[in-house]
């Protein structure tokens, strides 16, 4: 199978191309900068190589220059939005095997594609040696590591924290996959070959926290018809990650941090004792410290369980990474209802983008996999979404056009934030990237 790599920064673009040439039978790689392409063509030959002209890092003739002298047998088209004759023939000087326009179409692409591998195969060059891979490997875990710079610091967290035994608190919105976070560390700490235990503390009634937690002997209280194994003990060995542990009655509280403290359990009716070497992640979205100031929260135990803590970013704060997170759950959606959706249509992209999300990636996910099941194209359009997609972004347009004075309201709002674009936008509720359109055209600085 043919290996292609695409160097492209407009991710939906890029992921679009992608999936058109593995449903064509191409082995496909992807590079959202230069610098990410220089180190796939380290590690792995490609049999031809896609760049657009202009890239974040680099310009593309000159990345083209810098190929040709590394890899010569290697053919590389160009991909622009700026149709200029004279950049198209500067490229085919400087070693391009061809040109093409953005947009192009499906057919066009492919044609391209052919006649470039058809030259490099009837040159007079040896012919390179590839070994066969396999279309794009599948994304195997729930993690995704986003580019935006919210998702590069979160990496950067659960990779310093996860080989230690440090006792966790993740905090952040629902629905942005705190438990996600918890299961990324456990599977990069030297516990991953022991057991994960998610307990949802909201779930527990305060009557059952202690049975549940340390388990029960037969008969130590009514209903206990067999011996029970607590999630404590269940989880020894491995993590413990309790979600919203805000929710815990304050005598929950006191069992846990006793349990915490001294790596002891007691099942519920017995008399015996139980060592546990377990590790303790936890996650809230509520402000713990307000709960310890109020007296709802013991302070004892924020401090035990809180020796590192992580912010889980809501899907606003990582805008760029909106696409990648939507080609996911896609794929995922394509498997579980056995479908083969493509991608996004560019309306649909446009509309999430726009869209605030409420309910953060857990939103994202069960909007992804409905349109996925109500698609019978290729592409989901849309027709298939749901009408709160509709309605918020007519209120959202509606209340910003109200404004007396944009340029004010920019001012006051960066002003309000100290000059934090991210926050400033949120409070003018539109997108980044609407905001930058606006300091530009209001000569904002």
């Amino acid at each position: 199978m043919l290996k292609i790599l695409i160097i492209e920064d407009d991710i939906s673009f890029c992921k679009l191309l992608e999936k058109f040439l593995i449903k064509n039978n191409y082995a496909v790689s992807i590079a959202f900068s230069a610098t990410e392409a220089r180190l796939l063509t380290q590690n792995a030959v490609f049999d031809l190589i896609l760049t657009d002209l202009r890239l974040p890092d680099a310009d593309g003739i000159e990345l083209l220059a810098e190929f040709k002298t590394k890899y010569p047998e290697t053919p590389v088209i160009l991909m622009t939005g700026y149709s200029e004759v004279s950049t198209a023939v500067k490229a085919i000087k400087n070693g391009a095997s061809d040109y093409i326009s953005k947009p192009f179409n499906p057919d066009e692409v492919l044609v391209v594609i052919s006649n470039a591998l058809a030259k490099d195969k009837t040159s007079d060059k040896p012919t390179k040696q590839t070994q066969k891979q396999p279309v794009k490997e599948k994304l195997s875990k729930e993690y995704v590591q986003g580019i935006s710079t919210a998702s590069k610091k979160l990496s950067e967290h659960i990779k310093l924290v996860s080989p230690t035994d440090m006792s966790v608190l993740i905090i952040g919105e629902s629905g942005t996959g705190k438990e996600v976070i918890a299961q990324s560390i456990h599977q990069q700490s030297h516990r991953k070959q022991n057991n994960f235990i998610a307990v949802d503390c909201g779930a527990i009634p305060k009557e059952l926290a202690a049975s549940e937690f340390f388990g029960h002997l037969k008969g130590s209280f009514t209903g206990a018809i067999s011996d029970k194994t607590g999630y404590f003990e269940a989880a020894s060995g491995g993590t413990l990650f309790l979600d919203e542990i805000g929710n815990l009655s304050y005598e929950n509280q006191i069992q846990l941090l006793r349990a915490l403290q001294e790596r002891k359990i007691k099942p519920v009716g017995s008399n015996k004792e139980i060592e546990v070497d377990i590790r303790i992640i936890t996650a809230t979205n509520e402000d713990l410290r307000e709960a310890v100031k109020n007296g709802d929260f013991r302070e004892d135990l924020y401090h035990r369980i809180n020796e590192f803590s992580i912010h889980s970013p809501s899907l606003a704060e990582r805008e760029e990474d909106l696409i990648l997170f939507a080609e996911f759950f896609l794929e995922k959606a394509n498997a579980q209802l056995h479908k083969e959706v493509i991608g996004f249509s560019k309306e649909v992209v446009a509309i999430f983008q726009n869209y605030n999300w409420p309910g953060n990636l857990r939103e994202l996910q069960n909007c992804v996999k409905r349109a996925t099941l109500l698609t019978q194209g290729d592409f989901i359009e849309s027709a298939v979404l749901p009408v709160e997609f509709f309605t918020q972004n007519e209120t959202r347009k509606a209340s910003f056009s109200l404004s007396e004075n944009e340029k004010e309201a920019i001012e006051n709002a960066l002003f309000k934030t100290k000059n934090n674009k991210s926050e400033a936008a949120k409070l003018l509720k539109i997108t980044r990237k609407t905001l930058y359109n606006k300091l530009k055209l209001y000569d904002i600085h």
